[in-house]
């Protein structure tokens, strides 16, 4: 066909076409000539073709295409949808699209005025779809709870937010509560006891596999003269029997005695974490271990465990294969007689651990201990020289997908540059040492040649973050083919932090200008971690 005649004589064919070719349409056309009379085909014959292709609208598309269109967008687009169209609205209030549902503002949730009108919706859009909500304190209701004891028999995941709480609101007519609930999430109140609460809701918990107690430590002085149990922790375990991930987060009353209550009666624990309980010293570690055959995973980052009890846990005969002591101050002789015998482990995470030293890293290398490593952290480990982390990387760097090694002023690009071609598998990498962290960096960092290793080595990358201050980065007007590359060939990798500076704008820019506007952030606004890396991180995450 003789195209350059075609565009002259009917150019609105030509657009036509274009458009069957960018929205896919299947069009119905006559047969065509053969191909020695295609330059004979008149005007008359394009026009006929061209009336014959048929116009789609997005509110064409069948429902379930629809439906899946929107089930990408967030409960307060779906409230905007709701306003262009009928068809809209109603696709907008489908139960399908609602199983979960954030209720806190300030967690990007939406924000209900009006509990009434929040009650009529409960039945007619959430009914049986809903499998996870978050209730602030003012939709902490007996008539809400009822409503969704009743309407909601697929509801598994609960969160109840108490933390705003000055008073509770009246619980003495609460006689129904979800009874499928696989996990609760409680967020404490500094100055409500919820005892009254909970002796209603107790006899509905027995279905439980996962608790969340989120205490106030962002919210409290620890410093305190008193520090009340606003929640009875073990009147909890006794009526969860089936729990096999416990997450007691920054809660200051939590102690010893309470690990060792828990230790008694859940015989199914996987997972426990006491992360921020600062007054766990680790006294009920050896009850724990002994009773909790199945404990795998133990998070204790800013505990107050010391060496003693520590050392008096069996750790040999214990299936725990995932450690996190952040911030603790085990000493390094400690630390050598627990990972001697310990199992293999493929999660460790020790930053600011001083205990952590060239010693210990070597034992665990020597005894095959990391030989199953998934993740690991050393950030800012100050004892801890680079050349046993190279030693590290070059023999199970293969096996890793994350890793976070920053605040170690000696490590220069060149490091990087010598292991990334041995970490073919990452996922997740977190680098360089911010200014002013402990020592002062003395020599420039050529980014070039970091992303450039990680472009060519590191394509299942997903998060990196690069934490070197816009000072002691070196880079040039050449530095845009490199941050191509690695936009390029990592397409996976959905988040870059960087700190802010003129080499962040070069950055946030040229993926901007590929249509990837959120892949580039501030190391002010955003903080990488390998803890997504976790066997049992979803059943962990709050807020």
């Amino acid at each position: 066909m003789d195209l350059r005649r075609f565009t002259m004589t009917n150019p609105t064919v030509l657009f036509s076409s274009i458009a069957h070719e960018a929205w896919g349409h299947k069009i119905t056309d006559e047969e065509e000539d053969d191909e020695n009379d295609e330059h004979q085909i008149d005007e008359h014959n394009a026009s006929i073709r061209a009336r014959r292709r048929f116009r789609r609208d997005f509110n064409t598309l069948p429902e379930k295409v629809l439906l899946a269109v929107f089930s990408y967008l967030p409960h307060i687009e779906l409230l905007r949808c709701a306003r262009v169209c009928r068809l809209w609205r109603s696709l907008s209030q489908n139960s399908k699209l609602w199983k979960t549902v954030f209720l806190r503002p300030e967690y990007h949730g939406l924000h209900v005025k009006n509990s009434e009108q929040f009650l009529n919706l409960i039945g007619h859009r959430f009914s049986t779809s809903l499998q996870f909500i978050e209730l602030p304190m003012e939709l902490i209701t007996a008539d809400i709870l009822h409503e969704l004891a009743n309407k909601c028999p697929n509801l598994k995941y609960l969160t109840l937010d108490f933390s705003t709480a000055m008073q509770l609101h009246d619980f003495y007519d609460l006689n129904a509560f979800p009874c499928n609930l696989k996990m609760i999430c409680i967020c404490l109140s500094e100055v409500i006891f919820l005892e009254g609460f909970m002796r209603r809701i107790y006899t509905y918990l027995s279905s439980l596999e996962v608790l969340q107690i989120i205490g106030t430590i962002e919210k409290s002085n620890e410093a305190q003269e008193e520090i009340y149990e606003t929640i009875n922790i073990s009147k909890i375990k006794a009526q969860t029997p089936n729990l096999r991930v416990i997450n007691l987060y920054g809660i200051f009353f939590v102690d010893d005695n309470h690990i060792e209550i828990i230790a008694s009666g859940c015989i199914h624990l996987e997972c426990l974490a006491l992360n921020f309980c600062t007054r766990v010293k680790g006294t009920s570690f050896k009850n724990l271990l002994q009773r909790c055959r199945k404990l795998q995973c133990l998070l204790l980052q800013n505990t107050g465990i010391e060496d003693t009890p520590m050392l008096t846990a069996d750790w040999g005969s214990s299936c725990v294969n995932e450690l996190d002591i952040s911030s603790t101050d085990l000493t390094e002789n400690c630390l050598l007689a627990i990972f001697e015998r310990m199992p293999k482990l493929t999660y460790l995470a020790v930053p600011n651990c001083d205990g952590f030293t060239d010693k210990v890293l070597a034992l665990l290398i020597e005894l095959g201990k990391l030989t199953n490593i998934r993740a690991i952290d050393l950030s800012n480990t100050v004892n801890l020289n680079y050349e046993v982390v190279f030693t590290l990387l070059k023999l199970h760097g293969r096996q890793l997908r994350g890793i976070s090694y920053a605040g170690n002023s000696k490590v220069t690009e060149q490091f990087w540059i010598n292991t990334i071609k041995h970490m073919r598998n990452i996922k997740i990498l977190v680098i360089g040492t911010p200014h002013g962290w402990f020592k002062k960096i003395n020599t420039r960092i050529h980014i070039d040649q970091i992303l450039e290793a990680c472009a060519q080595e590191c394509q299942k990358l997903e998060r990196l973050e690069i934490q070197w201050d816009e000072e002691t980065l070196r880079w040039n007007e050449n530095s845009s083919k490199f941050i191509d590359h690695i936009r390029i060939r990592c397409v996976k990798l959905h988040s870059l932090v960087l700190a802010d500076g003129e080499y962040y704008e070069l950055v946030r820019s040229n993926f901007e200008r590929a249509d990837r506007q959120r892949v580039v952030r501030t190391t002010t606004s955003d903080q990488t971690s390998i803890v997504g890396l976790l066997n049992y991180y979803n059943d962990l995450r709050f807020n």
